[in-house]
């Protein structure tokens, strides 16, 4: 029983052993792609979501056409525009190919995480702007009593109260821009699905590498979520209504 579930296991999964340095890359790629795609991503939604509840009207509009732009077309779309328009218009400014910024503008990694940082900022910016707005105005005007202003009011009562509100949100955005990192492919980007179509077409396989992708993506979902029950869990015992 054993000896034929080891050779089931080599017949169908051996080709692991050969590949998976390049697994583990484009492994890593993905989970860099998503790393940055947040790190900026986040605070620019927070901008946005401030914005989207501003009351100067070129602010709110400038924050609410955004969201509409991202929200409204494909993720796909928006990385083939910037990647194939943009990376088709740079070449064209002289003396760009001899300056030090030309390696970032030749390569499609980068312009993907363009397009997901903005993505992000789209889609959890609205997030933010529900949360902003679910801060009981009780809590603000009190706040404002004890002499809370401006900047002040916003670090130290309304974002802190509005991201406990938003934190189950944050994991299932952050799960969603995971699976978005999978499109970085069909940009020339060599993530983990994209090592995986390049061992799938070399050895004529189809099925098992895309259950080891699906694999891979499952545990990063499962890691992002535990993740994300801890820190709500942190918010929940420090930020206290005031």
């Amino acid at each position: 029983m054993s000896a034929d579930l080891a050779s089931w296991f080599f017949e169908n999964f051996g080709w692991i052993g050969k590949y998976w340095p390049a697994i583990l890359s484009g492994f890593f790629t993905t989970l860099k792609l998503l790393f940055f795609s947040l790190l900026f991503g986040f605070p620019l939604a927070v901008l946005v979501g401030f914005g989207r509840v501003s009351k100067n009207r070129l602010v709110y509009a400038i924050a609410s056409s955004f969201v509409s732009v991202i929200r409204g077309t494909p993720l796909l779309v928006q990385m083939f525009v910037y990647y194939q328009g943009l990376g088709s218009l740079f070449p064209a400014i002289p003396g760009i190919r001899q300056s030090f910024i030309w390696p970032v503008l030749k390569d499609g990694y980068y312009y993907v995480i363009f397009a997901l940082v903005l993505s992000v900022g789209g889609y959890v910016g609205e997030v933010v702007r529900g949360a902003l707005l679910s801060v009981p105005r009780g809590e603000l005007e009190a706040a404002r009593a004890y002499g809370f202003r401006g900047f002040a009011l916003v670090r130290r009562i309304w974002l802190p109260r509005a991201m406990q509100a938003m934190m189950p949100t944050f994991a299932g955005e952050t799960v969603l821009c995971l699976k978005s990192t999978a499109l970085a492919y069909l940009v020339s980007v060599q993530d983990l699905l994209g090592q995986i179509n390049i061992i799938r077409s070399r050895e004529a396989i189809t099925y098992t590498p895309l259950l080891v992708v699906a694999i891979g993506y499952l545990i990063t979902t499962l890691v992002i979520e535990a993740v994300y029950r801890r820190l709500e869990a942190g918010f929940a015992k420090t930020v206290k209504p005031h």
